[in-house]
């Protein structure tokens, strides 16, 4: 049976070859006195050397030297510098193998170096076997085997002996997890579990891949065949228990299996295998299936308020006609009795000849209803909704089993009489805000009360579903927050929160910069030195910031740009590979080793960067068929690999030379990107008016100002930015390295400015409407004369101090990536009442906001940083308008996932080239300086790598061999 490969050629590099940057040399090979004093008993230069090469080795990487090995020059030269020794006596060290194999001796003696055999063999085998099932991927066992052998001093065996132990414990580890997995599951269950690879449905599909087949959707009869879906599942009755103990990345991994084997594939696996990753889905997609049928209804309440509000507006645009027919009528009587009423004439002969009594109460009565329809708002239309409802609402609330907070116990009552189909004599409204105009409704509709009633319900239920106010067990998205957050005595222990864990400290230190920040903003406001801006007669304006370019950057762009080698873009792909490596990401969903066709995996992600799909990049390739491709997308591209090669292609970019010259990849901008898209798309694909009235999603990427578009998401078009933004910084750790993130008014809330200090980022947003900005004090009354206008309010403390722990735990609930930022800032902005959670964060938020304006107003450099950053961000969305030439630029993708993956294929492509331009600007850069060209590094800051003219992107794609 051949040797199961699980490291690449680069890896087994990385682990093995002896190092040659300086950095690793000087911290790996640096002699103690100690050493240099032992080093020297031996007689000759050339045994001096050899010994001491052979410690370094034996240290780092922590294996013996092969016979005839070369090694680096600069490791020889390192060495024997530090012992005063002439680097070419090395050479003949190797010439006897009794000298080379007495030092191993005196090495193991004096340092306590071990071999890797016998009783130390069998102890790092045991070892090995427990670290397989906490491992992520093949690499990472690897490397914590070589790390658990340098840190016992245990002499590393050869690669191959550690790529066949690590290959054994990782197969060792899937069959125990297996077996784990299928003694928690009763005999029946067992049999009804692989049943789901038999069982038909309809003569079409077997019972598992019609119960993987799902989307959230937009209509009842969507919602109805996920409920047929989630229904079947619970019958089923698999508790979560069975996956007690296992880590989560096996479950994940083992989720991923499942859903792209086909029933056949699964039948010819082993049967532990096969009935662990059925029952591992089982509970994944029951989970995943009670999220949808939520997100579905959703969408549907929001169908039917959108078609309420369109209904009003039809109705009142029929109006017009009526409602100038009817002043013109009013306008021409009310003229007549005034000139009756000046002539001393009868009003009631003047009504009579202007249009009669019985045309005035016809002409009454029409202003009494256009005075209604006029009047209308689209809740006295959503009840049209109340059939579509019907179709799934009652059995959505039998099954997905609600639970909810004491606030919600009425809405929680009036949706079990909607589930039980009663029709209540007293229908309870404890649910609704006092005031709500939804009173005023119900009372005036006695005879389909009912149904706006119901519709009222299920109404309130999403906003609930939205807040956290009611939840479902076992669900991904829609579960208790209280369970979720990280418990208050860890909170301590989380490392990624940048304030105390005393509020009066927090609140003391706020306290001190606010006085600060008013004294000098005040003294400015005075003096007329307020940069960019004044206060005048208790108003603030601001000027538009100029440009700062000079005039010789234009000419130098072009220039370098014009020393760049004109290329394909697929040999720009592969060159940036054999740089990176970045195609080892991508490992087998089956057997965690890595992707053996590297130009076929260039491929997949060509043909989702450019936006062309597997079948055209197919035709356009004579290296692989669409098959081929279709296998390597679906076992091999998921969306970690994806982020860990972008990963990687980021880290190698901020390393070259040219990348300092935009900065130090502590700065990030963010911002979205509309991409059009099919009609027949995926419902998320709402409609903004932003960007016109054709469908479409957002590509939300954070750039940092290196240029480096370090995380992307996809976020439906109509929504808020702002949620998103600690998404992205907390993605990575390029994001996590950030200090000042910079965003547009579509960035910026309260509760972002609250979250982003919390977790020690600078918010730095460019509000458009800056000057309408209230700001907040602690005491209002103690503001300076010159800024009493712009105050809004005053810091409520108590707030804070009160929930001081639950902004703890809610901060370090999204450090440690329990909860994605996103969804809980959401969770707190959709509270229908007033959360005392959603209250601190805001109280917080305005506090880190007034600080804000009052830096942003006295500091200009902050301006136009803020400035340069947004425009990169900017500049980098021309680079992705050019990348995606397939399918007019439509995102024709029906389903989340594959939207997902067209996304994130672009953001990975066009990383990858501005690697490739910041490498070959760098070389031109260098050309340029040989010719005595002006390239001073100010004039350098202005260039971008973000130019695609010299890539041909079109035509066919052809890969060298």
């Amino acid at each position: 049976m051949p040797r199961r490969s699980i490291l690449t050629a680069r890896q087994r590099a990385a682990l093995f070859d002896l190092p040659t940057d300086e950095a690793t040399i000087l911290y790996h090979y640096t002699l103690a006195d100690d050493d240099l004093e032992f080093i020297r008993t031996r007689r000759h230069a050339r045994n001096r050397l050899g010994f001491a090469l052979q410690l370094c080795a034996f240290r780092y990487p922590g294996r013996l030297l092969a016979s005839g090995e070369v090694i680096p020059e600069a490791v020889s030269r390192f060495i024997a510098a530090q012992l005063g020794e002439e680097m070419e006596e090395l050479s003949h060290y190797a010439e006897t193998d009794v000298t080379r194999r007495r030092h191993l001796v005196d090495l193991r003696q004096v340092y306590g170096f071990r071999m890797f055999s016998g009783h130390r063999a069998r102890e790092l085998k045991a070892w090995l076997a427990g670290e397989a099932e906490n491992a992520t991927t093949n690499h990472d066992l690897a490397c914590r085997l070589v790390d658990e052998c340098r840190q016992t001093k245990t002499v590393l065996p050869g690669i191959s002996v550690i790529e066949r132990l690590c290959a054994d414990a990782l197969v060792a580890a899937e069959r125990q997890i297996d077996s784990t997995i299928v003694a928690r599951l009763e005999e029946p269950m067992k049999a009804r579990l692989d049943a789901l690879l038999t069982d038909m449905v309809e003569g079409k599909v077997s019972r598992f891949v019609w119960l993987r087949q799902f989307e959230v959707g937009q209509n009842s009869a969507d919602a109805t065949r996920l409920l047929d879906r989630l229904e079947f599942l619970q019958e089923i009755n698999l508790s979560t228990d069975i996956l007690a103990g296992v880590p989560p990345h096996r479950v994940t991994r083992l989720q991923r299996q499942g859903e792209r084997y086909f029933a056949d594939g699964l039948r010819d696996i082993s049967s532990n295998r096969r009935l662990a990753i059925i029952a591992v889905c089982v509970i994944a997609w029951r989970a995943a299936l009670a999220d949808a049928v939520i997100e579905t209804h959703d969408r549907i309440v929001g169908r039917t308020w959108q078609g309420a509000k369109k209904l009003c507006e039809a109705k009142i645009v029929d109006a017009k006609t009526a409602v100038q027919d009817t002043l013109r009528a009013f306008k021409s009587l009310g003229a007549a009795l005034l000139d009756a009423r000046s002539d001393g004439a009868p009003l009631d002969q003047a009504t009579e000849l202007a249009c009669g009594w019985e045309r005035l109460e016809g002409l009454v009565a029409t202003a009494a209803e256009l005075t209604d329809t006029m009047a209308a708002d689209p809740l006295a239309h959503v009840g049209q909704g109340y059939h579509r409802f019907r179709r799934y609402a009652p059995r959505m609330l039998r099954t997905l089993g609600i639970q909810a907070a004491g606030a919600t116990a009425s809405l929680l009552q009036a949706s079990t009489l909607i589930a039980d189909d009663q029709r209540p004599g007293e229908r309870p409204v404890g649910f609704l805000r006092r005031g709500s105009k939804w009173h005023r409704h119900l009372n005036a509709q006695e005879e389909d009360g009912h149904r706006l009633w119901e519709v009222a319900v299920l109404f309130h239920l999403r906003e609930a579903f939205r807040s956290g106010d009611v939840w479902v067990p076992h669900s991904r998205r829609y579960s208790d927050l209280n369970q979720a957050f990280v418990p208050a005595e860890a909170v301590k222990d989380i490392s990624g929160l940048a304030v105390p864990l005393d509020p009066e400290a927090w609140l003391s230190d706020r306290k001190a910069r606010m006085t600060d920040g008013l004294a000098r903003l005040a003294k400015a406001a005075r003096a007329g030195a307020i940069p960019g801006g004044s206060i005048e007669n208790g108003i603030l304006k601001l000027d538009r910031l100029s440009a700062a370019v000079p005039d010789e950057a234009d000419e130098l762009v072009l220039d370098l740009y014009d020393r760049l080698p004109a290329i394909r873009i697929t040999e720009l792909m592969q060159e940036v590979d054999a740089d990176i490596g970045f195609t080892e990401t991508f490992i087998s969903a089956q057997t965690g080793a890595p992707c053996k066709d590297q130009i076929g995996m260039l491929t997949v992600l060509l043909a989702e960067g450019l936006n062309l799909g597997l079948s055209k990049m197919a035709e356009a390739t004579n290296t692989h068929d669409y098959f081929q491709l279709s296998r390597l997308s679906r076992w091999h591209v998921e969306s970690d690999a994806i982020n860990q090669a972008l990963a990687m292609v980021i880290e190698a970019q901020s390393r070259l030379p040219m990348a300092r010259f935009w900065g130090g990849g502590m700065t990030a901008s963010s911002d979205g990107q509309f991409f059009p898209a099919a009609r027949q798309g995926e419902s998320m694909n709402l409609i903004n008016a932003k960007y016109g009235s054709e469908p479409g999603l957002k590509a939300y990427t954070h750039v940092s100002d290196q240029f480096g578009p370090f995380a992307t998401q996809n976020i439906p078009a109509t929504v808020s930015e702002a949620p998103y933004i600690l998404d992205g910084l907390l993605m990575n750790e390029a994001g996590r390295k950030i200090t000042e993130q910079y965003a547009d008014t579509g960035g910026f809330t309260d509760h972002v400015f609250a979250v982003t200090s919390l977790l020690g980022f600078r918010f730095i947003p460019r509000i458009r409407d800056l000057p309408s900005r209230r700001i907040y004090l602690f005491d209002p009354a103690s503001a300076p004369n010159e800024l009493r206008s712009l105050i809004g309010g005053k810091i409520r403390e108590g707030v804070v101090v009160q929930n001081w722990p639950g902004v703890l735990r809610s901060a370090a609930t999204m450090v440690t990536g329990v909860i994605p930022p996103s969804q809980l800032l959401k969770k707190f902005a959709a509270y229908p009442r007033q959360h005392e959670l959603a209250l601190a964060l805001r109280e917080i938020g305005r506090v880190e906001r007034t600080l804000f304006i009052i830096e942003w107003l006295l500091d200009a450099d902050m301006q136009r940083r803020a400035q340069i950053g947004l425009n990169k961000g900017e500049a980098h969305h021309a680079l992705k308008n050019a990348l995606r030439i397939g399918r007019q630029g439509e995102i024709r993708d029906r389903t989340a996932e594959g939207q997902h993956y067209r996304m994130a294929g672009l953001n990975l492509l066009a990383a990858i080239i501005i690697y490739w331009n910041t490498k070959h600007l760098g070389q031109a850069v260098a050309a340029r300086q040989r010719a005595g060209r002006n390239c001073a590094p100010a004039l350098l800051a202005h260039i971008s790598p973000l130019g695609w003219a010299h890539i041909l992107l079109t035509g066919e794609y052809r890969w060298r061999r």
